[in-house]
């Protein structure tokens, strides 16, 4: 059984003792699923590229410069996804998602783009510490149907290999530490900034309040000061980060 494979892989990893030796088991497995392309990633901030944040990977031939040349990580619906998802998905699940986003039309013509290299669909499998996410694997290419024993598997598969990079590396006390969250929002900031999450306006966000439109406005602005955030889609970007909306 293919199962058989990933089994080994959370057995022998432990022991690996170099990235090279990590990396040459973790593809031995992808190579049985017939993946041909993977990352294993750190999580990138909202203006960072992915790509330039994996601990190990293998895509095709130019498609990383395509994807940092045309900006992808700002629209890349399986990456977006992250800050919402605490469990494996697939690449074709998220696009439905963002139906209604203003850059639908652009992340079709990603996703158009990445089949023309043979990136067709894949699974992201999250990484999260204590101090929320830290990084994913993401196995790709043509596409795989996974049973629900096989995506768990290689969730835990994912997780293991991300650790022990991050051990072998010297990085694994650094991402394993809580940062302090030293921003101290009111019942009523934490209410405006949910349903900025969700998406409300000013007005909408009035009308439930029962408070006026300058009421509202002006406690963004004092939540876009606390956080240290340049406009409203940042605020709600590092609420998230901090843990303080879910």
């Amino acid at each position: 059984m293919s199962v058989n494979h990933l089994i080994q892989f959370l057995a022998v990893s432990q022991g690996c003792r170099s990235r090279e030796e990590l990396v040459f088991e973790l593809e031995k497995v992808l190579e049985v699923y017939k993946f041909d392309c993977y990352g294993l990633l750190r999580s990138p901030k909202p203006d960072q590229n992915p790509l330039s944040l994996a601990l190990a990977g293998r895509w095709p031939e130019k498609w990383p410069q395509i994807y940092a040349t045309k900006k992808f990580a700002l629209i890349d619906p399986s990456i977006r996804y992250l800050a919402h998802a605490h469990r494996p998905y697939r690449w074709s699940e998220t696009l439905t998602v963002f139906g209604d986003d203003p850059h639908f039309k652009r992340m079709q013509r990603m996703m158009m783009d990445a089949q023309r290299f043979g990136l067709e669909d894949g699974y992201i499998f999250p990484v999260h510490g204590r101090g929320g996410l830290l990084g994913y694997m993401t196995v790709c290419g043509r596409p795989v149907e996974l049973t629900q024993l096989e995506i768990v598997l290689f969730d835990s598969v994912a997780k293991c290999a991300f650790w022990r990079l991050a051990e072998i590396s010297g990085e694994a006390d650094q991402l394993s530490t809580v940062q302090k969250v030293d921003v101290r929002l009111t019942r009523r900031e934490l209410e405006i900034l949910t349903y900025l999450a969700e998406g409300m306006t000013s007005n909408e966000m009035s009308k439930l309040l029962e408070i006026s439109n300058h009421t509202v406005d002006w406690y963004v602005n004092e939540l876009q000061d606390k956080l240290n955030a340049k406009n409203r889609q940042h605020m709600v970007a590092m609420a998230y980060r901090l843990g303080l909306i879910s």
